[in-house]
């Protein structure tokens, strides 16, 4: 991009003291412009607010997030004066978990590059949250295809699981992540996604795309009321910089029996999902692997050697599969080393609304924690294996 010249005082790019900090001055140009919203008003008030971002987060006693814990002040040196080629910069990867010092992780991915040029922030982090080195490499892709049918129901008399989901994230090859994607890009991913909906063949996986940008009020109450709409508001990812020209190229997709369903453009470009009542784990796989396959035929995927799969939030790497299941286990979830024994079977715990949401009426959400190192069928053989063992000690709990 050819940039027009900035103004100069005191040696700093339209840096000019303010009371209480700075303040920034640029010939008002559209060139600027998109430089200033994706890489930070210039070089010397992007560095300055890395730096107070590094202060406030080691002064917050009450923050436990791996950002606290791998930036440090070194790592702030190393990093603070890079860039991708796009212009995302360290100020964007942290930004998120500066202003929610609640979070468990607290960094995203502006673009695939930064994977690489924050490699000194990124690395440890996904190292002590998947057990993944930065001299590991990602296994080939395998789904499950023709293993299905070894996954039978975890629960068939239904008294602990009330039903199952497995997800999957992509990255359509070419686009950034939602920081630095515009306007154009975000209707012209919707697009493509529209066309490769249209070509699909499977009869059980034909259904309506609803395009969140003009969306009737019925519409948009009857996707809610089957909890199949995403919403604006969610504050990590508002504070990612991941909500920009939001509704533009957002939208729903589900399938006529409504156990399928894609979101494009909310937190990843893309959100299958292959949904089941009870717990027949082999059959919401084999709905999903026949989905993906659909898409990719239309829309090729990002996928790097060493992380796989691409995806905005580094927890989602690799296989990017999240499997999981609705389920009731009073007796166990009230042990107190029950987190221990979900830590152990390499399972996470949320809320039955998702990430940040809490339990609701005993009912909780629970999944493979790990993503990475692991194949697509490996990791929801890892929530399987898990689940079974956790059914197991309810049943024999007094």
């Amino acid at each position: 991009m050819a940039l027009h010249k900035r103004l100069v005082v005191g040696g700093l790019a339209g840096l000019i003291g303010v009371a209480g900090g700075y303040g920034v001055v640029y010939p008002y140009v559209r060139d600027m412009i998109y430089v200033n919203e994706q890489i930070g008003e210039n070089n010397a008030f992007n560095i300055k607010k890395i730096e107070n971002a590094y202060k406030t987060l080691q002064d917050n006693s009450e923050c436990n997030s791996l950002l606290k814990k791998h930036l440090t002040q070194s790592v702030v040196d190393k990093l603070k004066y890079k860039k991708t080629k796009l212009g995302a910069t360290l100020y964007d990867v942290i930004r998120s978990g500066v202003f929610n010092p609640d979070a468990s992780v607290g960094v995203y991915a502006p673009d695939s590059e930064s994977y690489k040029v924050f490699a000194a922030l990124f690395d440890p982090i996904i190292q002590e949250y998947h057990g993944f080195g930065p001299n590991d490499k990602q296994p080939d892709v395998d789904l499950g295809e023709g293993r299905t049918k070894e996954l039978e129901p975890l629960d068939p008399d239904g008294k602990y699981i009330i039903s199952t989901r497995i997800r999957c994230g992509r990255a359509l090859n070419g686009y950034p992540f939602n920081p630095l994607l515009k306007n154009d890009d975000y209707v012209a991913m919707q697009e493509k996604v529209k066309k490769a909906l249209a070509q699909v063949q499977d009869a059980d996986l034909k259904g309506t795309y609803y395009p969140l940008e003009g969306m009737k009020k019925e519409t948009q109450n009857k996707l809610i009321a089957d909890h199949f709409l995403f919403k604006e508001g969610d504050r990590h990812l508002q504070h990612a910089n991941a909500c920009r020209f939001w509704p533009v190229g957002r939208g729903i997709f589900h399938n006529n029996d409504k156990t399928f369903l894609i979101w494009v453009n909310e937190e990843d470009h893309l959100r299958l999902i292959s949904m089941e009542q009870g717990s027949d784990v082999g059959k919401c796989l084999d709905r999903l692997i026949r989905g993906v396959k659909n898409i990719e035929k239309v829309v090729p995927f990002a996928r790097d050697p060493h992380l796989g799969y691409l995806t905005f939030c580094p927890t989602n790497l690799g296989s990017t599969v999240r499997a999981s299941v609705h389920i009731k286990l009073p007796k166990v979830s009230a042990r107190k080393d029950f987190k221990e024994i979900t830590d152990r079977l390499k399972l996470q715990v949320r809320g039955i609304h998702g990430e940040h949401s809490d339990s609701e009426g005993g009912v909780m959400d629970i999944s493979n924690k790990q993503r990475l190192g692991l194949s697509e069928y490996q990791a929801v053989r890892q929530m399987y294996d898990g689940i079974k063992e956790l059914i197991k000690m309810e049943k024999e709990s007094k």
